[in-house]
């Protein structure tokens, strides 16, 4: 079966104008193979070009950012070795994020666990197969709760909506959206999923990411549209906010970002010092367990 390509992400690396305070963690980003290392999943509907771990870590040092979170994308299916890989070779700068069934059993979960791992994600959007399995995904859900884990939720605006009911029941465990739950810009602030998300909060146990703002606007740098959107999420909770690039920025159709205008938009969103120290150091080190080690 021929597989869906990807566009390369934007490997002219640029120092970016804003300088990250000490301990920034980029908490969402991707490991791509290589691909004749790990191999992707033929279940996967993209094979993205490799994005190895030595690219990634080259990016981190251009845009001055120490710490990272490695999330499992689903062109490698429930074969989480690129990632672990790369968790192993990071001297503990790195945590991570898995993609896992029901197949997987608690010692499975333990030895992610003992590599770094501090997740699970689950894919909802369209394009990237669907919903899951909810009698599985609630299995699985329950394995990881004694370990201390969190869920991620991958979702489109459609998603927020649907699945509302099915994502309150989970008050247990820290509940991380990515990408600001994916809503598109054109539709405005006032939008029901947008509206939903804010709502979700409010909640003590859920957290956002203000990453993907090349996803949810069309009209291409520098994202300014995206704004609002994460500033509205920050003013919320600015204590359960993270920040990422999303590299290698799989399944981009247009409008390609370099990572350092990304970062650049930081300021835009959270103006004062102790906000972007939040965002970017105290955040991801509370909920990664880095506030309790010395590295």
């Amino acid at each position: 079966m021929r597989k869906k390509s990807c566009m390369a992400p934007d490997k002219n690396y640029r120092v970016p104008k804003f300088k990250a305070p000490k301990n920034a963690c980029d908490a969402h980003c991707h490991v791509f193979g290589p691909h004749d290392k790990f191999p992707y999943s033929e279940k996967a509907t993209y094979w993205p070009p490799d994005g190895p771990k030595e690219d990634l870590k080259q990016l981190h040092d251009t845009l001055g950012l120490d710490r990272a979170v490695l999330v499992q994308a689903s062109c490698h299916g429930t074969d989480n070795r690129a990632m672990m890989d790369a968790l192993a070779s990071s001297n503990g700068a790195y945590r991570g994020v898995c993609i896992a069934d029901d197949t997987f059993s608690v010692e499975d979960f333990k030895e992610l666990d003992a590599g770094g791992v501090r997740g699970v994600r689950f894919n909802f959007v369209t394009h990237l197969g669907g919903a899951p399995d909810l009698e599985k995904m609630e299995k699985v859900i329950h394995k990881v709760i004694p370990l201390g884990w969190h869920l991620v939720i991958h979702v489109n605006g459609e998603d927020i909506i649907k699945y509302a009911d099915f994502f309150a029941k989970f008050e247990d465990l820290p509940i991380i959206v990515d990408h600001m739950g994916r809503v598109p810009t054109p539709l405005t602030v006032h939008q029901k999923a947008y509206k939903i998300l804010c709502d979700f909060m409010h909640k003590p146990n859920w957290w956002v990411k203000i990453s993907g703002s090349e996803r949810i606007s069309p009209y291409g740098v520098p994202f300014y549209d995206a704004v609002p959107y994460a500033q509205g999420l920050v003013a919320i909770a600015p204590d359960r906010i993270l920040w990422g690039t999303d590299y290698p920025h799989p399944n981009i159709k247009e409008h390609m970002p370099n990572d350092a205008d990304l970062l650049d938009l930081l300021p835009l969103i959270a103006p004062d010092e102790e906000t972007q120290k939040k965002i970017l150091v105290d955040n991801p080190a509370r909920l990664y367990g880095w506030d309790k080690e010395l590295l």
